[in-house]
């Protein structure tokens, strides 16, 4: 798929078929992921690809009930190591430039989930210290977005968008 057709194809999908992802294609959501930018390239990401539907319960749970969390074959919770960014940049890494870095990680999935034929969601209403404990995560590795990912049950809708020059101004 190209570029700009995945970019415009992309959308928010909420509902799926239940059709196992493959590791394989799995893997490959996370090899675009890490070639994300990232400052100084401390890549302080972490990811956690997630299966096991008791812990899906749970962080469906942390993200106020959104279903379909626990409903997508795989959920990849996206992460940042803020010890990472803040070693390298100081607050100034931990409170921003990890954020960032996470975030630009996680468009890459979601483009990398539409180019293999699959739908996601950026799911970014959550319980950080739920979320935590449903994967257990260690001290200063902070959940920065849940993305459910899988076989979408109908057909995305990209929703509408404003035109670029609402929005810009050349200087």
């Amino acid at each position: 798929m190209e570029l700009y057709e995945a970019i415009n194809a992309r959308a928010c999908v909420r509902g799926f078929t239940g059709e196992r992802v493959p590791e394989a294609v799995v893997e490959k959501l996370l090899a675009a992921a890490v070639r994300a930018p990232t400052a100084g390239n401390l890549q302080p990401w972490r990811f956690f690809v997630v299966r096991d539907e008791g812990v899906k319960r749970l962080l469906t749970e942390a993200a106020w009930g959104q279903s379909y969390v626990a409903e997508a074959p795989v959920v990849i919770v996206v992460c940042a190591d803020l010890d990472v960014s803040a070693h390298g940049y100081g607050s100034r890494g931990e409170t921003l430039y990890a954020i960032q870095d996470t975030a630009a990680a996680v468009e890459n999935i979601l483009l990398a989930a539409v180019a293999e034929g699959l739908g996601a969601c950026w799911v970014g209403a959550f319980r950080e210290e739920a979320a935590s404990l449903a994967l257990g995560l260690p001290p200063g590795v902070r959940p920065m977005a849940i993305v459910p990912v899988g076989k979408p049950s109908r057909a995305p809708q990209a929703t509408g968008r404003e035109p670029f020059e609402k929005f810009t101004r050349y200087v």
